[in-house]
């Protein structure tokens, strides 16, 4: 049949679907885990990179303090513009959700008036009921003291037609004795023709009295079964009344729940709106803070800024030394865009199934591990930094001391040639006193001894000049040389710096076509997620929309058990619920279906066939068979050991019965044990458990 046909075409139970929604939001919340940390990280080296001008700033001893202020500033600009952005969207966020609450209230508070006028209008009806249950209670005792007194007169005319059957035996025996007597003696005949006929006389006004008797017993009994009739028909109008009752009043007690819970909802979202406003508040307080804040560390960063620039040109040949750090930055860029791929990967199987899922999760971990890894090569890679910063610090105290020895050399130089040129003229000078002295020595011979002390003065102090000279000379090209091996380092240093400033300008593309990515692939998880939103919700509506259809089967199947069912003893519908009394389908004690009840639960299977092939395909429904016990112990040597055993054990006789028996599909049934914790009535009374002994089968969906 159709039933069977349409069995096997649904895998997939709806009854997981909120373990499948847990699942997703887990995937989410750690995708979106992920994210936080790739952004941290991103942030992390962007300001590493934008505080090296800061820590470079550091090479010159006289704008150390502008370069910590300006780095402060920074920070602290980055801070409150951040934490603006933060305030600004929980701000936007909390005007929205005040909105939404305010709209929620204003419809919560239209259904609360809307339930409030159904609850007076179920009062009234319930008012209008009890006054018809009591007119139909007098009736019913009417009926049933009428019953009474026509039962009465019944037994009276029972006995009264018991005494004249006797009675008529006895006169038929009489009448024959008597004929015996007129065979056998002629000679009393008119005698006995005399009592005969009195005795036929007496017997035909006898007989005239039993038909009378009959005729008004036949007329009493008539009216007994018109009155038995209206009092039957009483008690179904009794009994129709008590349901519509029980039905208003659960309908009531629903009303009132739901109107508890509304004004409950009610408290709770002015608690929430109130909370709401008090946050705003103080986020609108702590943003104009914030703003004050930037305002004044702005003006604080531009005045750093404009004392900074004058010293950046100074400081341009400096500003990338991290040549050693640029492998590992491309390896942690490398290693991110490997992270980026991986999380459009997990982004494309947001849909699969639970395996997949699960994939995703180790892939989420592994990611994790990943970005570990890379927070510690970001620290190591901080370590490098710092240890260029060093090295750079270092060499720029190498090139200031350079300078200033080369500048000192350069002096002493200058001097040592200044010297030079001196003693070259003190040589010209004893040369021409030399030449002075000889053209003496041929004119006054009296004077060539003074002359010739003179001119071997002027001989040891030319040798001294000269040995003075050549020791300068030799110092003069030690210092040309030291100053060519500078000039050599100047140029290597320039050239490193150049390269770097390359590298550098590469790493900042590599890092904005990252960011750039970055976006992009937060504004595809964004778009699915929007998209997953309005499939959950598409898939929302459809489930509502199919467990109301159930809901208008579920009531045309109870309807006929109604039909079919309602009147028989132990079997009661209340609600959704089909109840059968414990005692209908099963002896005290046991699980074993009694042949008294199976004819009841084939009444239902049949029913539930006649109205499945009208249930559309899309309906995943199941017929659902609970067991329930009173709240009496299992006694000892019993066959379970306790009344969820013997619940559980009953609810799957009837279950198998309709498989094995029935042919009822098995995947159309599920058989569930409650032991004694689902009582119908509390009290610890015999009627009140027999009561709560029940078996009850309920149209569900899975």
């Amino acid at each position: 049949m159709s039933l069977s046909r349409r069995s096997g075409q649904r895998t997939v139970s709806s009854s997981i679907w909120p373990g499948f929604v847990d699942a997703m939001t887990a995937l989410l919340l750690v995708l979106m885990f992920v994210l936080s940390i790739f952004m941290i990280v991103q942030f992390v080296l962007r300001e590493t990179i934008d505080t090296q001008d800061t820590e470079l700033q550091g090479l010159a001893q006289q704008v150390a303090s502008l370069s910590d202020a300006l780095g402060l500033s920074q920070a602290q600009v980055a801070r409150l513009e951040t934490e603006v952005e933060g305030l600004s969207e929980d701000l936007t966020e909390a005007r929205a959700t005040a909105a939404a609450q305010a709209t929620q209230i204003a419809g919560l508070t239209r259904t609360l008036q809307t339930r409030d006028a159904e609850l007076a209008e179920a009062r009234a009806d319930i008012t209008a009921f009890e006054a018809q249950v009591a007119s139909l209670i007098a009736e019913r005792d009417t009926a049933l003291a009428a019953g009474a007194e026509l039962a009465a007169d019944l037994a009276d005319l029972e006995a009264a037609q018991a005494v004249l059957i006797s009675e008529q035996e006895a006169l038929q025996l009489a009448l024959a004795q008597m004929r015996e007597e007129l065979d056998a003696e002629t000679e009393a005949a008119r005698l006995a023709a005399a009592q005969r006929e009195a005795v036929e006389a007496a017997l035909a006004q006898m007989q005239a009295e039993a038909a009378e008797r009959e005729a008004s017993l036949a007329a009493l009994a008539a009216q007994l079964a018109d009155e038995e009739t209206a009092r039957a028909a009483a008690q179904a109008d009794l009994v129709a009344a008590l349901d519509r009752l029980e039905a208003r009043e659960s309908d009531l007690e629903a009303a009132e729940a739901t109107r508890r819970s509304l004004e409950a909802d009610l408290i709770d979202m002015a608690a929430r709106m109130q909370a709401s406003e008090t946050l705003r508040s103080g986020m609108a307080e702590r943003l104009e803070a914030s703003e004050a804040e930037l305002d004044a560390a702005e003006a604080e960063r531009l005045a750093a800024l404009a004392a900074a620039e004058e010293l950046r040109a100074r400081l341009a040949d400096a500003e990338a030394t991290l040549d050693a750090a640029e492998a590992e930055r491309l390896a942690t860029l490398a290693a991110a865009e490997d992270l980026r791929r991986r999380l459009s990967a997990a982004e494309a199987e947001l849909s699969a199934e639970e395996e997949a899922r699960l994939a995703e999760m180790a892939a989420a971990e592994a990611l994790r591990a990943r970005l570990a890894e890379m927070e510690e090569a970001l620290s190591e890679e901080e370590a490098a930094r710092l240890a260029e910063a060093a090295a750079a610090q270092a060499l720029r105290d190498r090139l200031e001391g350079a300078d200033t020895e080369l500048t000192a050399m350069t002096l002493a130089l200058e001097e040592q040639r200044r010297r030079a040129e001196e003693t070259l003229s003190m040589l010209a000078a004893a040369e021409m006193a030399r030449a002075r002295a000889e053209e003496i020595a041929e004119d006054e011979i009296t004077a060539r001894e003074r002359q010739q002390a003179l001119a071997a003065l002027a001989r040891q102090e030319l040798l001294e000049a000269e040995g003075m000279a050549a020791q300068e000379r030799r110092r003069l090209a030690l210092l040309n040389q030291q100053v060519a091996q500078l000039s050599e380092q100047v140029a290597s240093l320039q050239e490193l710096l150049g390269d770097v400033r390359s590298r550098e300008a590469d790493a900042q593309v590599q890092i904005e076509s990252l960011g750039a990515d970055l976006n992009m692939a937060l504004a595809r998880l964004a778009a699915e997620e929007a998209r997953r939103a309005a499939l959950e919700e598409a898939d929302r509506r459809r489930l509502e929309a199919e467990r109301d259809e159930l809901e208008l089967y579920r009531s045309e199947f109870f309807g006929l058990l109604r039909e079919v069912l309602g009147g028989r003893d132990g079997i009661e519908i209340v609600g959704d619920r089909f109840v059968f009394s414990s005692e209908v389908l099963f002896e005290i004690g046991s699980a074993d279906l009694a042949d008294e009840g199976r004819p009841q639960v084939a009444n239902v299977v049949g029913l539930l066939r006649d109205i499945a092939d009208e249930i559309p395909d899309s309906i995943d429904w199941v017929l659902r068979v609970d067991g329930h016990t009173d709240n009496l112990p299992i006694g000892p040597g019993a066959r379970f050991a306790d009344n969820w055993e013997l619940s559980q054990a009953r609810a799957l006789s009837v279950v198998r019965y309709m498989i094995d028996d029935l042919g009822f599909p098995p995947d159309r049934l599920a058989a569930a044990g409650f032991g004694e914790y689902r009582p119908i009535d509390p009290r610890d009374t015999p009627a009140a458990r027999a009561l709560n002994r029940r078996i009850e089968l309920k149209l569900t969906e899975r």
